[in-house]
């Protein structure tokens, strides 16, 4: 492939960038002009992308964000991986720059498939885009057993050229999944069938979400086969079922958005925390068979756990210990791998619901998770909350978030989460004050450090 080609497709990408960041698509004048889609219903289980795009309610100091961009940029060194799916090698496939081209198309049409794009282009510290990275640091962090032939070593990153593949499907896998969830209903279910044709850029957006996911699954699917291991291919599996459940978890509104379930009235208020290395969902016993979800809605810390393993830590953990798999290590340092991914995953996310809460005051029209861990700690403290909650079985829309927002300031929801956030971070920590110091496990401490500042 020539070398023009390259510029041009890469060109391609950065126009779709510009359009996404400063074209009419976010101007507000032309947000307000475009005409809403009537009963939008999303399909997506989890308002991951949307509610991290929404929930920005002021910008953080530049020290901080420097210090997650320093931590991350320094691992990308350790271990030579550059962390977005943008990539060279992405920007050398043509179903990529094809993609690029039709989201051109998509700019001012206000299909949620293009907030996704944005998220994926800009690789902000709120995105969480380098799960890759956090699996080839923890792969060079544990090292991998003598018995591995040199020819499956990289050794100028430490690193086995197997791990590296998986670290790509964990991306794949991640990124498919959050353009999945771009897609939308354009009809309720009583009027299914009938002629849409007047919705034509959000039938186009649909088709682009859904092909564009498939694609990037598929290839995941044919990379993981490629590695010729029953046990890693068995175990991300059991990750992408994960991910599958975790659409029908929970309450829903007629939307398809996450609602929380009804607190559950318990007898004796006990304000001990959970184990950290034991949700109760039997993934300790066997990560392979679905999670045991009895008792576990309206239990505030089980059920935000739950939702959010199902949605992401166990991907990440799984892809975790399977890099531990192909490194040849034994069975319990495995299993302290897949600990270590899921409890960063959800120190992470409490760092993000956190983020909404850090300001006195939410700005009118910023909408924030109603699954969110304060939320779900503030109604388990006043179950009166949970009937301004119910407003929203129709639409979330109904709900009236800057109430909500200040009822919850007062309350010890924001509190509590920072205590998980805690709690998890330390519960990663943990596992890799198991390992031997290495600049790998030392950037993977960076990383956990730089999360308290998202």
């Amino acid at each position: 492939m020539s070398l023009c080609r390259i510029y041009n497709l890469q060109g391609h990408l950065r126009a779709v960038g510009k359009s996404l960041g400063s074209g009419p698509y976010l101007g507000k004048k032309t947000l307000n002009a475009i005409p809403t889609v009537p009963q939008l219903r999303v399909l997506s289980s989890t308002s991951l992308v949307r509610d991290k795009q929404t929930t920005v309610t002021a910008a953080k100091p530049v020290q901080k964000q420097h210090d997650w961009n320093r931590a991350v940029s320094e691992a990308e060194k350790i271990v030579g991986y550059p962390t977005s799916f943008l990539s060279l090698r992405w920007l050398l496939s043509d179903e990529i720059a094809n993609v690029a081209l039709h989201l051109r198309k998509l700019v001012g049409s206000n299909h949620p498939l293009l907030k996704t794009a944005k998220v994926l282009i800009y690789n902000g510290k709120n995105n969480m885009q380098a799960w890759g990275l956090i699996v080839l640091l923890i792969s060079k962090a544990a090292g991998h057993a003598p018995s591995i032939p040199d020819l499956e070593q990289d050794k100028s990153a430490g690193v086995l050229h197997s791990q590296r593949a998986l670290a790509e499907v964990t991306e794949m896998i991640r990124t498919s999944h959050l353009v999945h969830q771009g897609l939308v209903n354009l009809q309720p279910l009583a009027n299914a069938g009938n002629e849409l044709s007047g919705e034509s850029e959000m039938i186009f957006g649909n088709k682009i979400a859904l092909l564009s996911g498939d694609y990037l699954l598929g290839n995941a699917c044919l990379q993981l086969a490629g590695l010729r291991n029953q046990e890693l291919i068995e175990l991300i599996a059991s990750a992408l079922r994960d991910l599958a459940e975790s659409n029908f978890i929970g309450d829903r509104d007629q939307q398809n958005n996450p609602l929380p379930s009804q607190p559950i009235q318990r007898k004796e208020r006990v304000d001990e925390q959970l184990d950290c290395t034991d949700l109760g969902f039997g993934d300790l016993e066997d990560n392979i068979q679905p999670m045991r979800i009895q008792d576990v809605l309206g239990n505030p810390e089980k059920e935000w756990s739950l939702r959010h393993i199902l949605g992401a830590g166990s991907l990440l953990g799984k892809s975790c210990q399977g890099a531990l798999i192909l490194a040849g290590q034994p069975v319990k340092l495995q299993k302290q791998g897949y600990l270590f991914g899921k409890h960063l995953s959800l120190a992470w996310q409490a760092c993000i619901d956190l983020e909404p809460f850090t300001s006195p005051k939410l700005p009118p029209g910023t909408r924030f998770s109603l699954i969110s861990a304060p939320v779900l700690f503030h109604l388990e403290h006043d179950h009166s909350l949970y009937e301004e909650i119910k407003e929203g079985r129709e639409s979330v829309d109904n709900i009236d978030y800057v109430k909500l927002h200040s009822v919850i300031m007062k309350g010890p929801g924001p509190e509590k989460t920072r205590k998980l956030q805690k709690k998890h971070s330390l519960a990663a920590m943990a596992v890799l004050n198991e390992l031997a110091p290495s600049d790998a496990r030392t950037a993977l401490q960076n990383i956990i450090l730089a999360m308290q500042d998202l």
